[in-house]
């Protein structure tokens, strides 16, 4: 069983620990932030200069809120560390990689073997998402995908 995070980055791994969101908005020096379910995560947009680390808590698989706050923050830019934390599954990865993810620490330990599987299930994509998997109608047609 995999216990410690899985993780998809080449930088170092920030060492300060996450704050919650009214703790990093009061502050001028952290630079990690935890944002719960239901939290809007929209107030870290003015901050993102500063952010080194967006923990995202799913509190139950359920719950996909933090797929939305994910997708948001890489479209406005942030190249920084997602953390998924909590009730992580392990059929969801794929899903969150692609929405922007790059970082995961689940409650239950998850299988190598079934981490890899779960990332590798589909060769193909059908729609644009945060990562930069070519969906295949592009593949299949790229006089479409040029606009033309």
């Amino acid at each position: 069983m995999m216990t410690e995070p899985l993780r998809f980055r080449d930088d170092p791994e920030p060492d300060e620990p996450a704050v919650s969101l009214d703790a990093f908005l009061e502050q001028t020096h952290a630079c990690s932030v935890r944002i719960e379910a239901g939290e809007d995560a929209e107030q870290l947009l003015p901050h993102l200069g500063r952010v080194c680390l967006v923990e995202i808590d799913f509190p139950r698989f359920r719950d996909g809120r933090g797929f939305s706050t994910a997708r948001m923050l890489r479209e406005a830019g942030y190249t920084g560390e997602i953390k998924a934390t909590g009730d992580v599954l392990v059929d969801l990865l794929l899903f969150m990689r692609r929405c922007g993810f790059d970082s995961f620490a689940p409650d239950a330990p998850m299988k190598p073997e079934d981490v890899e599987a779960a990332l590798n299930r589909y060769p193909y994509v059908y729609q644009e998402a945060a990562d930069e998997a070519v969906p295949i109608w592009k593949l299949r047609h790229p006089e479409l995908a040029n606009g033309q």
